[in-house]
């Protein structure tokens, strides 16, 4: 079952830009998708590890917060019902673009004031920061 925003930001209390179309149907996908300076990623075709001794907490009904953009901007916040979803910080990245992996037995969400909603289906996934390339220079997304 999907959700419209409207449905989303009454269940968890958060906001977004009056801009945004709250009749709007979220999807719920299992594979990459991006939302600003974030991309998530399914676990099996990331390379990033758990560390072994990781401390995994429960998603709050208040959700995660994720990342705030640049200077302080608006938040990514990860929410999913209760007891469905677990996250941790506690990866190694090679490339240092990971902000961590939350695993889902349910579909949760990715919610921004400007960007509205995503869905990622039940499963594992990697959360980084986006990157973009310029010629022979590379630096990280600022939403």
């Amino acid at each position: 079952m999907t959700m419209t925003l409207e449905e989303l930001t009454t269940w968890t209390g958060l906001s977004v830009l009056d801009h945004l179309e709250r009749s709007a149907r979220i999807p719920v996908i299992d594979g990459l998708q991006a939302q600003g300076d974030l991309i998530v990623v399914p676990m099996p075709i990331a390379d990033v590890t758990v560390w072994d001794r990781a401390g995994w907490r429960p998603v709050p009904p208040e959700g995660v917060e994720l990342l705030r953009g640049a200077a302080g901007g608006n938040p990514h916040t990860l929410v999913a019902e209760p007891g469905r979803a677990r996250w941790t910080a506690d990866v190694r990245d090679a490339l240092g673009l990971a902000i961590g992996v939350f695993t889902a037995t349910a579909p949760v969400y990715l919610l921004h004031p400007e960007h509205g909603g995503s869905g990622c289906a039940p499963g594992t996934y990697v959360v980084r920061r986006q990157r973009e390339h310029e010629g022979h220079r590379s630096r990280l997304v600022a939403d």
